[in-house]
């Protein structure tokens, strides 16, 4: 739809009975995110917070919180944009069948950013910061922080909004040291196009300017957010996704405005110029902590006549952006595949965080006088996935080869594991990247921005069965002691707290040799844990608990290990020390108070009666 604001996005969704109004006042510390969480958790609607403590402004959050309400969002659009985004990815596709792609240049060329002269509805008023919505989402976290916002700045080399970065990195409004209505935080990733602008500017002794567009039509958060083909901008994404073009001036003191906003907080980062920021919950369900970041000096906080906040929460998948994630794969899906040879799928794993855990399949189509039954080409193929944007932020990534089976669904967790313990040589087929970096909200490794990659290849025939039971008299020595099947070949080991690395390394390997006598047939990865019956409980649980909380250099062991010509091998099963670390960040936990709190929003005669 051609939303020509929030506003119009949201009485369309009330309309079609996508979205309920909480009237009563809510708590922005804490209550507002423990709503938006039981209400993500039903599937249920979105959510429009009318009277929110301490401030004038509504908000809204859970706009993207199902698939179903995507599609609706974008319902005259969807199909378009699909093709738009496959033939920018592979442009042959259009010289081969030139009539069939006749309305892509059409549809990108009316979608181009418009530059308004007047009358743009974000100069109606202006504000403070601390009088918008002060969210706080977790316990622990730092401040209240922006959540939803479009974060847009430009190459200081190439100035003008076809170069610019439209992307989505989190703003903390207040806390720690930042002054009063005068300073933010702004936190972005490795591998961030606003990191390359930071760069330049500072490298020419320039402060960057950024601007943070807040609400607005659904197609521009989404569009901040979209991993999109190199030369295919933000900003004619959205006015192609939205079906409205993207309206923007530049104010008297040369900052980018969002016409079409909520709010536009427009601020600059000098070079050299950090201040602590964090903590806060992130998706891997941990928080992040408290690090240097860039400092932002506020300049204005515009906003239009009745503009409504947007939020969302993160957490431990899966929340909003799961969902997010849906529609973007939905859209995107072939873009990726297209762009390295031999590539069939690839799928960041949400339960696991996202980031740490990839899987992919590819093509096994070298020379058939070779040796055909190991991994070859898909070797090759997963370098190139390790070093393709965001993708190169993973730790773990089990590669397959199509030809073994091309039914196989890269979505079915259980499945794609199952497949590649069956095929796997753990003698053969583990590589590992050391001393590399991951991502920086992952405290998996030994510094921030700092561990190892593993690649699990596998190809070829079946080599083995997987056990679906406990092996008969299966007994383990101590100190590793408890275990229950996870999946098919897969047993969590509950193990005892964890000390330091060298202890444990020495543990670890004084049990592996314990265990070599061990009838381990059809067992091939051992996952050592704090609670073996939480871990084993659902494959959620599985892949959350083994891959955020581990970091392959440090914490991959194995039965039969050695080293041969340095590369590391097991003649018996993999060991994964996925234990609590000393060092990682603490897990995300809910205000027992809060959620009493809202167990009675959702009681009968509640706002939430009939939806939680």
């Amino acid at each position: 739809m051609g939303y020509t604001s929030l506003a119009a996005c949201i009485d369309d969704l009330e309309r079609h009975n996508h979205l309920i109004r909480i009237k009563q006042e809510v708590d922005p510390y804490l209550e507002m995110a423990a709503i938006h969480m039981r209400v993500y958790d039903a599937q249920g609607p979105a959510l429009l917070f009318e009277n929110i403590k301490g401030s004038q402004f509504p908000a809204v959050s859970n706009l993207f919180g199902t698939l179903e309400r995507s599609r609706f969002m974008f319902r005259d659009t969807l199909d378009k944009i699909k093709v738009l985004v496959d033939v920018k990815s592979d442009p042959m596709r259009a010289l081969k069948n030139p009539l069939k792609y006749a309305h892509v240049a059409t549809t990108a060329l009316s979608a181009l950013p418009w530059k308004k002269r007047s009358g743009a509805p974000i100069l109606y008023g202006t504000t403070q910061i601390s009088q918008l919505p002060q969210i706080v989402n977790w316990p622990m976290d730092g401040g209240p922080f922006v959540t939803m916002p479009q974060v847009y700045t430009e190459d200081v080399a190439k100035p003008g909004p076809m170069h610019a970065n439209l992307g989505m990195y989190r703003i903390q409004l207040a806390g720690n040291d930042y002054v009063r209505d005068a300073e933010v935080g702004l936190h972005y990733q490795l591998h961030r196009g606003i990191g390359v602008h930071q760069t330049k500017a500072n490298a020419m002794g320039q402060p960057l300017k950024v601007s943070i567009f807040v609400g607005g039509p659904p197609s521009h958060p989404l569009s901040a957010v979209m991993p999109l083909p190199e030369g295919l901008s933000e900003l004619t994404f959205a006015g192609a996704l939205g079906n409205r073009r993207f309206r923007y001036f530049y104010d008297e003191e040369g900052f980018c405005v969002s016409a079409d906003a909520d709010f536009v907080i427009t601020g600059t980062v000098y070079p050299g110029e950090n201040k602590p920021e964090g903590p806060f919950g992130d998706h891997l369900g941990y928080y992040s902590l408290v690090h240097p970041f860039p400092l932002m000096r506020i300049h204005k906080v515009y906003h239009r006549k009745d503009p409504i906040w947007s939020f969302t929460v993160v957490g431990r998948p899966p929340q909003e952006d799961t969902s997010f994630g849906a529609l973007i794969h939905e859209i995107t899906g072939s873009a990726i595949p297209q762009e390295i040879n031999g590539l069939h799928a690839v799928h960041a794993v949400d339960a696991a965080g996202v980031h740490p855990l990839l899987f992919a399949i590819g093509s096994e189509r070298y020379t058939p006088y070779l040796e055909t039954d190991r991994p070859q080409e898909i070797l090759t193929i997963a370098n190139q996935v390790l070093g393709k944007n965001q993708l190169s932020l993973a730790k773990y990534l089990f590669i397959t080869a199509y030809q073994d089976n091309p039914e196989l669904d890269i979505h079915d967790v259980a499945a794609f594991l199952k497949h590649v313990l069956e095929r796997i040589d753990f003698q053969r087929d583990l590589h590992f990247h050391t001393q590399t970096t991951i991502d920086t909200l992952d405290y998996s490794g030994d510094g921030l921005n700092a561990g190892s990659k593993v690649v699990f290849a596998a190809a070829g025939s079946k080599r083995r069965e997987l056990a679906t039971e406990l092996p008969a008299g299966l007994s383990l020595p101590q100190p590793f002691q408890d275990c229950k099947l996870a999946l098919p070949g897969i047993l969590a080991v509950e193990a005892p707290p964890f000390t330091d690395n060298d202890t444990e390394a020495g543990r670890i390997e004084r049990w592996s040799a314990a265990v070599h006598a061990v009838d381990f047939t059809g067992i091939m990865l051992i996952v050592l844990c704090d609670d073996a019956a939480f871990t084993a409980a659902n494959i959620n649980n599985l892949v959350w608990i083994t891959f955020t909380r581990s970091n392959p250099s440090h914490d991959i062991h194995g039965v039969g290990s050695f080293t041969r010509h340095k590369h590391w091998g097991c003649h018996g099963p993999v060991i994964i020390d996925a234990r609590k670390k000393p060092h990682h960040a603490p897990e995300l936990i809910k205000d027992p108070q809060v959620e009493k709190r809202v167990d009675a929003m959702g009681a009968k005669g509640g706002p939430l009666h009939g939806v939680i």
